[in-house]
Formats: C-alpha cells, structure tokens, sequence
C-alpha cells in the first residue's frame, strides 16, 4: 500500500504502476460520470443520459487498460490511486459539484477530460513497451477528442425540445432552491429588524448599543429562519431542492438584511447614523420590490404596496416605541 505522506513522483512510476494508476482513474472517473447522471435523472433525463454515455466510454478505456495489463503483468493490479502521486490532478467531491448545478458538472467533465489527455500523453512518452506505447497515446488522442463525444452525445440525447425544457426545470430549480427562501429572508430580515433597531436608536440615542441590538437581532433572526426552513420541508415532495441550501439561503439573506440597516450605527454620530440607516432600508426595500417583480413575476405596484407600506409602518412602530 502506498501512503498518503511520502507520494510517489511521477517521474518514478513504472509501467506497470502507470497502467494500475490509469485503471484506478477510469473507474473513479466513470463512477463520477454515473453519479452525476443519478443526480440529474429526475429532473435532466437528456443530460443523465449524456453522463451515462461518457461513463461507458471510461469503462471501454478501463477494459482496454486491464487487457494490457495482464498480458504483460498478470491479474494482480497494483493499489495505485491519484492521491499516490505527487501533483497528480485529484478530482473535486462529486457532492460539492452537484450542488453547484449542471452547467458547473459540464465544466467539471470537461476539465477531466483534458486532464486525464494530459495525462496520457506524458504516460506515453514515459515507456518503451510499443503496445503499452500505442494504447496510452491511443487513450491520449481519444481523451482529446471526448469534448467532440460530448458535444455529438448532447446532440442525440439533447434535441432543442429538450434543451428547452432543462432550461426551464433549471430556471425554477434555481427560483424554488435560492431565490425563493433567500427573498423570504432577505424580507424578513429588513423588515422584522426595523422596529428593534430604531426603538433602540429613538429610545437611547447611542450609537454602539443600537449596532448590538441590531447585531443580535439580525444574527439570532437569521439563525431562527435557516433552521425554519431547513427543517419545514425536505424538499423530496415540493422539489423545492435541498433542505441545507435553502436553509443556508434563507438564514444569510435574512442577516444581511439586518445588517444592512444596523452597520450605519458604527458612526460615532446619531444623526448621521440614522439618516444612512434610513437611506439603507429604502434601497433595501425597493431591492426586494425588484426581486419579487424580476423573479416572482410579482405585479410591480402589488409588491411596492406590500413590502413598502409594510416596511414603513414597522419603521414607524419602532420610531414611536423608541422615541416614546
């Protein structure tokens, strides 16, 4: 076994530790592919079936590899993995990619593919044996051409009907997972923070107590709202995606809210704080009149009379509690 803290360089493998190395990165890469298209089955068909067809091709590379391999060294493969080699490109972990959606997992398959090109080429160029010779620079050229592969896969799996309807589940996907739960936060946070803030302003007339409240106002809201909306729906029923993202959409939306309004109180001086503050809040509500209108397809006047007026009556709760 090889371990982790003395890696071998590449300069020193061997034949046969190349060919063992291959092997290993086509089964990582083709168990890559298939969970990528796992991922997008439910909601990408045409897109899994594009990553089915890329994972085939690393099993026929891995086949080739392993018929080389035992012809010349017999069937016991030696455990080599990337995380053996110095600098030997490793792969991201399939579940930060996923979560980064399908176009960062089209970007991810074509950085594979030209590494493991890479790879082949200096492979070849590092034995003497012609057959291993010509199967590793075969391997090369068709690593090379896998962006063409890809693009004729899209071509048969991704007619424009069906590039159309992966736009629109993308679109939603996008509005359902981020958007949606991020506006509620971000609503949440400017609004329910205004009467807090500004009693403490109106009611003390300090500067550093009214950014503590505002600070521990805004991170106790934002932490109340992620874990709310984690915990209020899986998302395996709505489709409104993963429970984390959402959460995590939510809580840093609704603390920044908060926060935008609360910062002005770092100025020494009263006045000057709440003027800024209060210039603040109007930019914060007409963003998420914006918002809504943009990606709620919510009328325009319908959402200023919502959140506006509903902003401007919580301010002016807090002006007269605090002022009170």
């Amino acid at each position: 076994m090889f371990s982790p803290r003395k890696r071998l360089k590449f300069s020193d493998l061997d034949a046969r530790q190349i060919l063992s190395l291959a092997i290993a990165s086509e089964e990582e890469d083709a168990q890559i592919y298939r969970h990528y298209a796992d991922s997008l089955r439910a909601d990408f068909p045409a897109s899994a079936q594009v990553f089915d067809g890329m994972a085939q091709e690393e099993d026929d590379h891995r086949r080739r590899l392993i018929d080389v391999y035992t012809e010349r060294f017999g069937p016991n493969i030696v455990p080599i993995r990337r995380d053996h080699v110095a600098g030997f490109p490793t792969r991201h972990p399939t579940w930060l990619v996923e979560n980064l959606g399908l176009e960062r997992m089209r970007e991810e398959a074509a950085m594979m593919e030209k590494g493991a090109a890479n790879f082949y080429t200096k492979a070849a160029q590092r034995t003497s044996d012609a057959g291993i010779r010509k199967l590793l620079g075969d391997l090369a050229a068709e690593e090379m051409g896998h962006a063409t592969k890809a693009e004729r896969l899209q071509e048969t799996h991704l007619d424009d009907t069906a590039k159309d309807q992966e736009e629109v589940t993308a679109q939603r996907q996008f509005i359902l997972t981020w958007v949606q739960p991020g506006l509620a936060g971000l609503m949440d946070g400017s609004v329910s923070t205004l009467a807090p803030i500004f009693a403490a302003a109106f009611a003390t007339q300090d500067t550093w107590i009214t950014f503590q409240v505002g600070l521990a106002a805004s991170v106790g809201a934002g932490i109340s709202m992620g874990f709310t909306e984690a915990a209020s729906d899986d998302g395996q029923l709505s489709g409104r995606g993963s429970p984390v993202k959402r959460g995590f959409a939510s809580g840093i939306m609704t603390t920044v809210g908060g926060m935008g309004h609360a910062l002005p109180y770092l100025i020494p001086d009263f006045w000057t704080a709440t003027v800024i503050a209060i210039l603040v809040v109007f930019i914060e509500l007409w963003a998420i009149v914006w918002i809504q209108n943009r990606f709620m397809q919510t009328p325009f006047f319908r959402a200023t009379f919502q959140v506006v007026l509903g902003g401007a009556l919580v301010f002016a709760a807090g002006a007269l509690i605090g002022g009170g």
